[in-house]
This record gives C-alpha cells, structure tokens and sequence, in this order.
C-alpha cells in the first residue's frame, strides 16, 4: 500500500510492529535515512540494537546469498521485543530475496524495512510493496519539512514553547539547509536552551544556525550601511589584517546593497521584501537591514549600486595603479556619507 506524505509522517512517529514490512525511498539518502532511523527507533526502542533485535544486511549481500532476509526475519532474539530485519540501498537486483521474504513472512516475524534510492514506477521492489495488504511504501522527495514535521521535532528535543517569529526563522532555514544540517541545528538548539525555560527566540536561532563564511563582513556592512564613517578606518584594518581583499570587500558590500534594494522597491514594502530574500534573513539581522532598507529608500540605493559597480571596475581593470584597498575605503566612506544626506 502507498502512504500519502501527511500519513507517512505520522506513521514514522509511531509505526504499527504488525505490519509485514515498510519501504522508504527517493533520490535524497540523507532524508531516506533519517525518516529510517526514525521509523526503527519507533519501533525497537533506542535499545534495540544493542538487544540485538535489529539486523542490518546490505542489499548487495542479498544477490549472493537471497536467504539472509528471510533467516533474520524468522530469528529469535534473546530479548523481548519487536524486531526489524533491514534492507539498505535496495535495488532490483535484490527483488528476488526481498520478494520471497514478504511471500513467507509470518506474525510475530521481524518487521521487513527497505530503503532504496529513487525506483521507477515499474520497480520490482517498489510494486511488491505498493501491492501488499500487510505492507507500506513511502516515497521520500526533497520538498521541506512542513511546519508540523519542524513542531514534532522541536517537541521530541524538549522545545515546546517557540516564538511565532522564532517558527518563521526555522521554516525559512529549513528550506535551505539539507536535513542533516538542520537536524543538527535543531540538536544544537535543544542543547541551547538546556534548562532555560523562557521560549525560543529569533535570536536563540540566529545564535544556533550555521554561521556564514562572509559573517566577519557584516561589521563593516553595517557601518556603511548606516553612516558611521568615523568607525570605519580600525574595522578595515582589522579585515585587511585577516586577510580579507579589496575585491572581496567590494562583492560583499554590491550583495548587501542590492538586497536593500530589492527590499525598499518591492511592492509590498520594505518589510515584505526582506521576507521574501533567499536564502532567508531573520532575528536580529533581518530587524537590522529593514531599518537600513527603509532608511536609505530605492533612490539613494540606486546611486549606491552605481558606486559600486564603477569601484568594482576600477579594481578589475589593468590599467589601475592606486592602491585597491584605498579605494575601496574612500568608496565606502562615500557611502556612509551619502546614507546621511
């Protein structure tokens, strides 16, 4: 039988021990593992492993020897419990065993778990199990975890009370991380908020979420950005000492600019711009950069890109001789001063 996504869901979290068996695949391995780990532990318990009650065969092991399915599926561990006898990276090759498997499964046998990358309609496996009155398939696609699927986890970490801002940043960073990374960050923020009862904040997020590798520009953005030209001279020495080019300076500020552009022109305001920025901007930053969009308005923006784009030429062209770091400060410091006028 086929499992719609919204059932799935709520199957993996609490999946039925009697049922014959249960197949998960798509072209992601990382989301196919985890909706994997998580209908096993669901069923065996975190100890079940170790209890011996879960047997782990790849699939190739199968063509050589097609018996080993069936023999974990009819073994008797020492312990009580349900078992599971689990298939890793199926593939049609392994149909035969697989097939004969569910032919003889029998209550009270192991539970018969199959992961497999993304199969054909026409798939063996995949009809064996759509087929079956005892059985499940579940087809694992790279769309986003939904807001129930963020909520169930965020509830099994012990985080039940998060801001509604706090939820917003979470399904925006879920749509750009894959699911390992945001299941760590998930992780990381549970161990955040250890013993802290007060709720989950934008800024709780922002602290927790996988930092950027151009975060050590955002100081000498912001100054920029919101006119403080007497700072500007230590943070660019300090970048310079770090490392950080001319020309890297110069990307960083034209992305930065153009995203307060895109926020101040959109239709919906400056508010529903920065909403709408890929990959997404929250908590404290997001607060930040719309009180910058709204400050500097499309028009003084558009003069900003100009300058932007003729410093960014001039540091390219051959012909150039003055120092590129002191043009991009005198560029910046045309900026900050063109964001007071």
């Amino acid at each position: 039988m086929k499992l719609s996504a919204r059932d799935a869901n709520k199957y993996f979290a609490k999946p039925d021990p009697s049922r014959t068996g249960l197949l998960i695949y798509g072209p992601d391995a990382m989301r196919v593992s985890l909706k994997r780990q998580e209908v096993i532990t669901a069923l065996i318990g975190p100890e079940g492993e170790e209890e011996m009650r879960l047997s782990r065969i790849p699939a190739g092991n199968l063509r050589k020897e097609p018996s080993l399915l069936l023999d974990a599926t009819k073994e008797i561990s020492f312990f009580p419990g349900p078992r599971v006898a689990f298939v890793e990276d199926a593939t049609d090759t392994a149909a035969p065993a697989i097939l004969a498997a569910l032919e003889d499964w029998a209550p009270g046998d192991a539970q018969i778990v199959v992961t497999a990358g993304q199969l054909k309609a026409t798939s063996k496996v995949r009809k064996a199990f759509e087929g079956h009155s005892n059985a499940y398939a579940v087809g694992i696609y790279n769309d986003p975890p939904t807001r129930e699927e963020i909520e169930a986890e965020l509830a099994r970490s012990g985080l039940r009370e998060v801001e509604r801002d706090a939820m917003t940043d979470l399904s925006n960073l879920a749509r750009e991380l894959d699911p390992g990374d945001f299941r760590q960050t998930l992780e990381k923020l549970a161990l955040y908020k250890l013993n802290d009862a007060a709720p989950v904040t934008s800024e709780d997020i922002v602290n927790c979420a996988p930092t950027s590798t151009e975060a050590a520009l955002d100081d000498v953005l912001n100054i920029v950005a919101e006119g403080r030209a007497a700072e500007l001279g230590p943070v660019l020495r300090k970048l310079q000492s770090q490392g950080i080019t001319p020309v890297t300076l110069c990307i960083g500020a034209t992305r930065h600019f153009r995203a307060l552009y895109t926020a101040a022109s959109d239709p919906g305001g400056a508010s529903a711009g920065i909403a709408r920025m890929r990959p997404p901007i929250f908590g404290p930053r997001r607060d930040r950069m719309l009180r910058q969009a709204q400050g500097w308005g499309a028009a003084k923006l558009e003069q900003a890109l100009t300058i932007l784009t003729d410093t960014d030429l001039m540091l390219r062209s051959a012909g150039q001789t003055a120092p590129a770091m002191a043009l991009v400060e005198r560029m910046f410091l045309r900026l900050a001063m063109l964001s007071r006028r």
